[in-house]
């Protein structure tokens, strides 16, 4: 994962209205909505009646997408699947593209996350508008008694806020606790690898016989799990120790190799797919309390 914990890195700034900056998270996005374009028009041509390979999987997610949106939000609102899916793919896409390691997570900016959800907040109060009228809208904050509406108003703002900041705090937080891992690590690695090798070879080659030694006596007199464990570790030191006296580790951070990576996977695959989930499902949600079915309409009209 590729995140700064100072924030978005600016690359330039484009000097109009005041200045643009054109930041890390810019450019991943609009990577990502470049390659969600090319996508889009490549697995869109050349379809087939009878779907094969790609096509299929293709359709099944379509499928997916459209029987949840009628499930959440009624058949009637089928129209909005486009845009559901949309918001998915960019999350996930947004998170994934900082595993490149020189490019950052769009949805580790607030910004990012913070324009899907008023866009969404903007969907909802359009369709309070388009239903009851501008008054008829203004009048809903009033409800059930005037005393209510600073804390109705509180709550449409709200409702963005918090989306935005789940979907951000979860991954931004899980690249700074990746970061502050991987340099503790690495200042451990160099701790210990140098304590080892700073007598030359000498050290090195006591551990590595101290880890041989011990392996085989786990396997002929003691299949004890704590000796084989003692014995790896020793025999591991001893070898790196030898390599970092030679020279050909200097530098290298070795026990920080593949503990930051695999909370990185975490944190960007795993982590990455539930919050573009809860991120959609929340979506799905409020735009399908905005739009209900139209008998439910007329019957709180009349």
């Amino acid at each position: 994962m590729s995140l700064n914990v100072t924030g978005a890195f600016i690359y330039f700034t484009i000097p109009v209205f005041g200045g643009i900056p054109i930041t890390q998270t810019t450019v991943s996005s609009l990577l990502v909505a470049i390659l969600l374009i090319v996508a889009c028009v490549k697995l869109g041509k050349n379809l087939k009646t009878r779907p094969n390979g790609v096509q299929v999987l293709l359709e099944k997610g379509v499928t997916m997408l459209y029987d949840m949106v009628a499930e959440s939000m009624g058949p009637h609102n089928l129209h909005w699947a486009p845009f559901v899916g949309t918001i998915f793919l960019c999350s996930i896409c947004g998170s994934l593209i900082g595993m490149t390691g020189f490019l950052r997570s769009a949805t580790a900016d607030l910004s990012c996350t913070l324009t899907w959800a008023v866009m969404v907040s903007v969907i909802i109060w359009y369709n309070g508008i388009k239903a009851n009228g501008l008054l008829g809208w203004m009048k809903g904050f009033t409800e059930p008694i005037v005393v209510m509406t600073p804390m109705n108003i509180v709550s449409e703002f709200a409702q963005p806020v918090s989306m935005a900041f789940r979907h951000f705090g979860n991954v931004a937080g899980g690249g700074v606790i990746t970061s502050i891992l991987y340099v503790a690590l690495s200042m451990l690695s160099n701790l210990v690898l140098h304590a080892v090798a700073s007598n030359g070879v000498l050290v090195p080659l006591v551990l590595l016989a101290a880890g041989a030694g011990l392996l085989v006596y786990a396997k002929k007199k003691s299949p004890k799990k704590r000796y084989i464990v003692v014995g790896v570790l020793c025999a591991v030191l001893g070898a790196f120790g030898a390599l970092e006296a030679a020279g050909v580790l200097a530098g290298v951070p070795v026990l920080a190799l593949g503990i930051p990576a695999v909370l990185s996977c975490y944190f960007d695959i795993f982590s990455g797919f539930v919050q573009a989930y809860v991120f959609m499902l929340l979506t799905m949600v409020y735009i399908g309390n905005s739009c209900p079915r139209p008998e439910e309409k007329e019957a709180v009209q009349s």
